[in-house]
Order: C-alpha cells, then structure tokens, then sequence
C-alpha cells in the first residue's frame, strides 16, 4: 500500500481522498489544511512539513489554492515524496521549468491532475484518433464553461496573485490539455481574452482562442467562459471518416449532464454533407478519479513512466497558455 498525505483537505482534498481508497492501492495516512477539520476521519497533523518529514509517506497530494502549487511540489520532490498536484501546474511555463528541474534531481514521480484525458468517453476519441480507422484529425472545436455568481469571487480565486487567472487558468485548461492530447503540440496561438460582466482586473470571465498544429495543419477553436449562464461542456473532433461529437460530463453535481458520445460516419461521398450512420455511447459512471490515480500509484509500484499529466504534458500546456493570456 502507497502511503499517502494530502496537503488541503477542502472539496479536491476530498475528491482525491476517496479515489485513494477507492484504488485499494494506497491508504491516507495524514492531512493538513488550515481550516477547522473537526469532521476530518483521518489523522490530521500540525503543518505541512509534518507530512514532508515524516519517512512513512510515500507520496505527497497537493489540493492547495493555485498560488501554492509550485513551492509545495518542489519541497515534496526535494523531501523525496511521490507528487500528485492539482492544476494548474504553474502560473506560466517558466515555473514548470524550474519544477523539473527538481523533479529530475529527485528521482520521483510527479502527475498534475488532469482527469478528462481518464474519463470513459475521451479514452474512447483517443483510441479513434490515435487507431486511424476514421482517417486523418482534420479539426477541433471545444466549449467549456459553467454558471458563476457573486460568492466565486469569495475566496482565493478572486485575487488574482493567488489565482494565477481566471475562467481559463481555472477551468478552459482541461479543454486546452485535451486539444493538446489529441492534436499534438499547436504552435500558432490567436486568442481574445475579456472581462466585461464581472470586470475584475487580471480575472477574465472570457477566453476565444483559435490554435493551428502547423506540421499536421490541424486547427482548432476554444471559447472558456462564465458568462454563458449554464453549465457546458462539449468537444467535437472532426476527421476524414467522421466525426466524434461529445457532448455533457458526467460528474458528482450533474450539472453538465449526460455524458453522451456520437460517433458519426461519413458516406462514401462526405461532401453531400451527410453521415451514413451514427452511434450513440452514454457514460453513465464517471471513473476519471480513481483511475487518474490508480495510473499515478501503478508508475510508482512498477517504476513506469507517468504517461498522462507528466511534467512534459504540463510544460507544453503552460507554453500555450502563456500565448492565449499575451492579450490579457
């Protein structure tokens, strides 16, 4: 069994916890959060160098507010602990640099928590994708955006020097990390990035971003917002043979509904705009976290590589959205 500390007891400290448990491959053996953790059923310790010091755990969790990320994972790597941190991984990509830098001296694991690339559904693109049995990916296009009010400004997230960003460090990521998963690296960036609704400075509420691989020619579109007054997802992939149309997420709230994959195939003439057929895949139980983690744990009992949410996966996401935010 893996033993496991998690700095940051809050909704994510939770979430993480119950996936250890779940894994049936690691145990919780402390916590530390700020906060009042009275209801907490697992032992909770004084700091969090209590957890970095203590020999008898093995891999460091880290749900912290986004301006902590970085110090904590180099003083676990330095401490010699496993890392599984939250997004984002950084403010900017100069910051994830100077963590791998660490993380090679240290010799440990280390996986940010990126867990669309886990969920059922796009496991499912990304073996299309990848398998070509629907030919070449030719675009993308992704929305992503969820209801917001007054309280979201409460907390940390609304001080920008804690936040690091607003609705695209906070959320638009994950559809900018699966457009990186499926289109490779994208080295023409455009983006408009606003903040008209809820004018807080260094905060946007907006991102439009258009994004082109240029040595595969693949583009696509990103629109990250809290504006749009309801919860959103959807991804559409478009390729020779078809296209894959995910619409909904299936998560704990439910508030972005079913998580509902079209697979759709072209005619043997595409260009009369019509698909020959079409099927439907609901996903009705949402797996991601566990097996984000069971991927994390299996790396370091095996000493295999981190293939989802590594270092190099972050440093190529944060050197993308170092260019959307240019215009902010």
């Amino acid at each position: 069994m893996i033993k496991c500390g998690i700095i940051g007891f809050g909704k994510m400290g939770q979430i993480r916890a119950e996936a250890i448990e779940q894994t049936q491959l690691g145990e919780v053996l402390a916590v530390y959060d700020t906060r009042d953790l009275t209801e907490c059923v697992y032992p909770i310790v004084a700091s969090e160098e209590a957890l970095l010091e203590d020999p008898d755990i093995d891999a460091i969790f880290i749900c912290t507010p986004n301006y902590r990320i970085v110090p904590l994972t180099k003083a676990a790597l330095q401490a010699g602990k496993h890392v599984f941190s939250e997004k984002p991984p950084a403010f900017n990509a100069a910051e994830v640099e100077s963590v791998r830098k660490v993380e090679a001296d240290s010799g440990c694991k280390l996986v940010y928590g990126f867990n669309h690339r886990h969920h059922g559904s796009i496991q499912k693109m990304k073996q299309i994708v990848d398998s070509g049995s629907m030919g070449k990916l030719l675009w993308m296009r992704g929305r992503y955006g969820k209801e917001v009010d007054a309280a979201y400004f409460d907390g940390w997230r609304a001080d920008p020097n804690l936040a690091g960003g607003g609705i695209m460090l906070d959320q638009g990521i994950h559809m900018l990390d699966l457009f990186l998963h499926f289109g490779g690296e994208f080295d023409v960036i455009h983006s408009l990035v606003s903040s008209l609704f809820w004018k807080t400075e260094g905060l946007e509420d907006n991102v439009f971003s258009i994004l082109k691989n240029s040595k595969t020619g693949v583009c696509a579109s990103l629109h990250s917002t809290m504006t749009q007054w309801r919860y959103l997802f959807s991804l559409e992939i478009f390729l020779e043979g078809g296209a894959l149309i995910l619409n909904g997420l299936k998560t704990s709230s439910g508030v972005y509904g079913d998580e509902d994959l079209a697979i759709k195939y072209n005619t043997e003439n595409p260009q009369g705009g019509q698909f020959e057929r079409e099927e439907h895949i609901i996903y009705h139980t949402d797996l991601s976290w566990r097996e984000e983690v069971t991927h994390f744990f299996e790396a370091i009992s095996k000493d295999t590589p981190i293939l989802l949410g590594n270092s190099d996966d972050a440093l190529r996401l944060m050197r993308a959205m170092d260019r959307i935010y240019e215009n902010r």
